[in-house]
């Protein structure tokens, strides 16, 4: 399966995501070939609120990159259907002409009731989707508002998408997507006047800009549905990237991102054993600890300790 992932068949690349989001053996396995190589696809994150028009927005803009000769995936995160566990609106629907074209891969996945607006798996899909040669990988979330940040842990360029008549929203979102978010679209300014929310918008972001980062957001005002603004917003991804990449931020954002992805592994591993150790009766000591309500603190110390102690526990708790 993986020979043909390299070599771009579309239908190992469904089933190997199929795989890891199921979390068989096989899917584990392909992922554990693959990290022996570096991501070296450019990840576009499109977030904001629903309604906004992103898939619309999406469909636009991935046409135009293909017209210039790009092969692009996407991985579009919606609601998880209660039932089966699928993605319940399905967005390969909503771009069925583009999901046609032979450059362009599509894969509709459940959020699983992430609240961060990205399914758990992401960054292993965008991964398989790297290995199977898409150099261009859009991810766009659920669509859930202002806790919509996780999609600043796999991209490289976020775009947030919101409406000219969002109005006292953009107070609310000040405090999540927009500290997140490089570049602004003022979607669907074909229905409202999106000039006076425009102008309000650059002046806030040129308020708080942070002399850390002098990348200047841009905001654009497009028509998804008429492909107004679709160009600039292309040219604006473009030029971010050749920003991150000339300030060298691209290196730093993406060892950052990897280096906490692999943090939150290790620690979500290691709870776990710990948990199912104590649960069998391994710790008695500890399990006791826990019982009689010692701090945790006290109880990492011990743990410490008895760590030190037996090497063969260290093993199954790293495992």
């Amino acid at each position: 399966m993986l020979k043909e992932i390299r070599k771009g068949e579309k239908g190992a690349l469904a089933r190997a995501i199929t795989e890891i989001e199921r979390g068989t053996s096989q899917g584990q396995e392909i992922l554990s070939q693959l990290d022996k190589g570096f991501l070296n696809a450019y990840v576009i994150g499109i977030t904001g609120p629903s309604g906004a028009g992103k898939s619309t927005l999406l469909n636009a803009l991935a046409n135009e990159y293909v017209a210039s000769g790009e092969k692009v995936a996407i991985l579009a995160v919606d609601p998880t259907s209660p039932f089966s566990g699928g993605a319940l609106l399905g967005d390969r629907l909503r771009m069925n002409s583009l999901a046609l074209n032979p450059s362009v891969f599509i894969r509709s996945i459940g959020s699983r009731g992430r609240q961060g607006g990205i399914c758990p798996m992401a960054s292993d899909i965008i991964r398989v989707m790297d290995a199977a040669g898409y150099p261009l990988i859009f991810v766009e979330t659920v669509g859930i508002g202002q806790a919509e940040v996780e999609v600043m842990d796999i991209a490289d360029t976020v775009v947030l998408v919101i409406t000219p008549d969002y109005g006292d929203g953009i107070q609310t979102l000040k405090a999540g997507v927009m500290e997140i978010a490089d570049i602004f679209v003022i979607n669907k300014a074909d229905k409202y006047d999106a000039s006076a929310f425009a102008s309000e918008l650059r002046t806030i972001l040129e308020m708080s800009r942070n002399n850390s980062n002098p990348w200047q957001k841009p905001v654009i005002v497009a028509s998804a549905r008429r492909k107004e603004g679709i160009n600039e917003l292309k040219d604006a991804i473009e030029a971010h990237k050749k920003f991150l990449t000339e300030t060298k931020l691209l290196e730093k954002q993406r060892f950052q991102r990897r280096l906490k992805e692999f943090a939150g592994s290790l620690a979500s591993a290691i709870s776990q054993n710990i948990k199912e150790m104590i649960s069998g009766g391994e710790f008695k000591d500890l399990e006791k600890l826990i019982a009689e309500g010692a701090s945790s603190l006290h109880i990492k110390k011990q743990l410490v300790k008895k760590l030190l102690e037996d090497p063969d526990a260290i093993e199954k708790v790293f495992g």
